[in-house]
């Protein structure tokens, strides 16, 4: 029970101060006069992600490998399989062709990258570096291009991401003490989350790979859930659409890459056997049904759903 109640302390943790880190960011970001663009691109992606890179550095640091790649891993088939099946059976998704064409594209270059790299057996510091920087690299190509461009598909939605976030109005110093107390919230709730999850596994007599891609794997999507709800509400589903594409990418270059920067990881013989290739398979999913008509329906949603609880329920059986 012990261990379970710091699970639960530490992922009430990371929903909170990722959250508050983000909101605090942007408002700061916005009060300072930056770009929805740039806030959108940047500060958005990489607050949403930030309790998956906490999580995945305390595990890693913790010698539980398992945890720090199933996090990424599972986080990616949950933003796909979870969030955005979820957000489609509530409301159909319109797909903007141009902008999914190049993020999703490169969506699915991170994705034959991370197969890469977990075939390794050990995702080394090498391989880290090389993610990282193609994570620059993109960042960089996308704020140039879009910056030159009057008006595009994918600069909307980027912004649209932006002005999603609540609370932009703060002042500068509120929004920066926002955002360093986020920060501090979501390293301790990452430390307990970790500490709790090794515990739990032992206990249960389960692998630390199977919470990491469930239990640890959820609990830090649940930024992205936010965003995509509040995206919803202001009839901006295409955003979440957006927001997943965006956090999935960064999961994998900048997350999974800045931890094996860090500190190598051992892939663990699950992931490389079974859960890579259900990413590799949500992935795909995810293409062909937006390609389908430029749009994701309740349908798709359902399917999408019903693929996720197979899933968990493969894992926990």
């Amino acid at each position: 029970m012990a261990a379970f109640g710091l699970v639960v302390i530490g992922l009430i943790g990371l929903v909170i101060g990722g959250e508050m880190l983000v909101r605090g960011a942007v408002s700061a970001a916005n009060r300072l006069g930056l770009p929805p663009l740039v806030i959108g691109l940047t500060l958005v992606g990489f607050g949403t992600s930030s309790p998956e890179l906490v999580t995945s550095l305390q595990a890693a640091f913790a010698g539980a490998p398992g945890i720090a790649i199933g996090n990424v891993v599972g986080s990616n088939i949950g933003n796909i399989l979870l969030i955005l099946g979820l957000t489609a059976a509530l409301t159909p998704i319109a797909v903007q062709p141009a902008a999914f064409r190049r993020d999703g594209g490169v969506m699915i270059l991170a994705t034959l990258m991370c197969l890469g790299v977990v075939w390794l057996g050990d995702i080394g510091r090498l391989a880290g570096l090389v993610l990282v920087v193609v994570l620059v690299a993109y960042l960089a190509f996308t704020l140039i291009v879009e910056s030159r461009a009057s008006r595009t598909a994918a600069g909307e939605v980027y912004e649209a991401e932006a002005k999603a976030v609540p609370g932009r109005d703060q002042p500068i110093w509120l929004g920066l003490l926002t955002a360093v107390f986020g920060l501090a919230v979501t390293i301790f709730g990452a430390r307990y989350l970790v500490s709790g999850a090794v515990t739990l596994a032992e206990a249960a007599g389960i692998s630390e790979t199977v919470i990491g891609l469930t239990i640890v794997a959820i609990g830090t999507s649940m930024p992205e859930l936010v965003t995509s709800i509040i995206a919803i509400r202001k009839n901006e589903a295409d955003v979440a659409l957006g927001n997943v594409l965006g956090s999935n990418i960064f999961n994998i270059l900048g997350i999974l890459g800045v931890t094996a920067l860090v500190h190598p990881l051992s892939v663990p013989t699950e992931i490389l056997q079974f859960d890579i290739w259900v990413m590799c398979g949500a992935t795909l999913m995810l293409i062909l049904f937006a390609w389908t008509g430029w749009r994701i329906g309740r349908r798709e949603g359902g399917i999408m759903l019903a693929c996720y609880a197979g899933y968990l329920a493969w894992l926990l059986i």
